[in-house]
């Protein structure tokens, strides 16, 4: 299986983040990217090549023009008005603010577009995320152009950012503009099955209301884990998308048998929907010594269930989102892939 990657992922180097009440080192470190390349070059995976330059036009397909001239200045911005450390929100629209101006200070606009202050924005962040897309962008084309199944070694993950927001590490959502892509280039319908952890909002809020691309999440029950305020299994879409989104929360300790259970019912209902394009968002914090998670996958269940994503019979693009155990993260990772490619032959 081919694996696109770029070493700009690097420039993604955030020094802390808000955990339990601390500033903490982040969980999402470029050592995660480096571990799974390390794990691909070991097995013999397949070719691992750079991508090219997609520019904006893929970005702004799926995501708020004013919020991209945000991430694009933000850090300048941040470093123009005197502040020291990284950009993270200390205010934001709250439930009871309609919220219709956007603030002119970037303390004030740091807040507006964000939906965590977990995640800060530092320098490099702007151009790892568009390094990151032009990884799952470049990998979609490679399945577009007649091969089976491609792997986007993207790093930072995506699919926690939204229309207009950024938060859970996730900038630009490279799920979304990978499915938008495959859209434009002739796909009917394009199935997002998100397996991380942590429920896929962003990607939810992008395709909410459109019924030519299904979203599928299975996570953690949202009354118990981030993003806690989507995910619910009574989101379904509205308007043309009604019934084109299904949501499968879990509660804690929830084991592979359960997990797997709700991942055959995803399937069914993409096969159901005469979807022609699959992009799984590839976490594999869902493993039982994740740190920031509460399932209980181990690492062969990552090869098994790699087999019945197989077994859909349709182009597919893995992309990397979570993952937090780093040094098992390399093994989890390619034992979905293998157990994928494995399963074709």
């Amino acid at each position: 299986m081919l694996t696109v990657y770029s070493k700009k992922h690097r420039l993604r180097d955030s020094k802390g983040e808000i955990h339990g009440g601390e500033i903490v080192p982040p969980f999402e470190c470029p050592r995660r990217a480096d571990i799974v390349l390390d794990r691909i070059n070991a097995v013999g995976l397949g070719e691992v090549i750079e991508p090219k330059d997609y520019g904006l036009d893929p970005v702004h397909a799926v995501h708020d023009a004013g919020y991209v001239s945000f991430l694009s200045t933000c850090w300048d911005e941040w470093v123009a008005e005197g502040f020291g450390g990284e950009a993270i929100a200390t205010s934001w629209p709250g439930r009871t603010m309609n919220a219709p101006h956007i603030p002119r200070n970037i303390d004030g606009k740091v807040g507006y577009y964000a939906l965590a202050s977990e995640t800060s924005i530092s320098e490099g962040t702007w151009e790892a995320a568009l390094a990151s897309k032009d990884v799952a962008l470049e990998a979609t084309e490679h399945v577009l152009a007649g091969n089976g199944a491609a792997f986007g070694l993207c790093r930072p993950p995506g699919h926690h950012a939204a229309r207009d927001q950024f938060g859970g590490y996730c900038f630009l959502n490279n799920a979304a503009i990978a499915a938008q892509h495959a859209r434009a280039k002739g796909a009917e319908r394009v199935a997002i099955l998100d397996v991380d952890f942590h429920h896929g909002n962003g990607t939810q809020d992008i395709f909410y209301d459109r019924d030519d691309v299904f979203f599928l999440s299975l996570h953690g029950d949202p009354l118990d884990a981030f993003p806690y305020f989507l995910g619910h299994r009574d989101e379904v879409g509205t308007g043309k998308g009604a019934g084109f989104t299904a949501n499968y929360p879990m509660p804690p300790g929830t084991e592979y048998s359960a997990w797997k259970a709700a991942l055959q019912d995803a399937l069914d209902r993409i096969a159901k929907a005469k979807c022609d394009f699959l992009v799984v968002s590839l976490g594999t914090d869902t493993f039982k010594d994740d740190p920031i998670s509460f399932f209980k996958l181990g690492s062969d269940d990552f090869t098994d269930y790699g087999a019945l994503l197989a077994g859909l019979n349709l182009p597919t693009v893995f992309l990397l989102e979570g993952g937090y155990a780093v040094d098992d993260i390399g093994v989890n990772v390619v034992n979905t892939l293998t157990g994928f490619e494995n399963a074709l032959r």
